[in-house]
């Protein structure tokens, strides 16, 4: 083994002794951030004026993918919105 590989080796394993315990709690983190990130593009369909509409009009494409997994994490049974069926 050379040097380069081995020290590759010891930063994975650092890598994995740090982040290991704790990759639960940034999954979670990073699912509530993604949360709230589609609640904040979605707002304007929802009924919330956002005064960032104009920018995020662009992005709901690229949400609807996931907008079912949303709305049942949120509590919501059926969609909120009217002119989007996904259940």
């Amino acid at each position: 083994m050379t040097v380069s590989s081995r020290l590759r080796a010891l930063a994975e394993g650092l890598h994995e002794f740090y982040v290991g315990p704790y990759r639960r709690t940034f999954a979670r983190a990073q699912r509530d951030e993604d949360d709230l990130f589609r609640m904040l593009v979605m707002s304007e369909m929802l009924g919330v004026p956002n005064p960032a509409s104009y920018y995020t009009a662009e992005l709901l494409p690229v949400l609807y993918d996931g907008f079912h997994d949303w709305h049942r994490r949120m509590g919501m049974e059926r969609s909120p919105l009217e002119d989007y069926r996904c259940c």
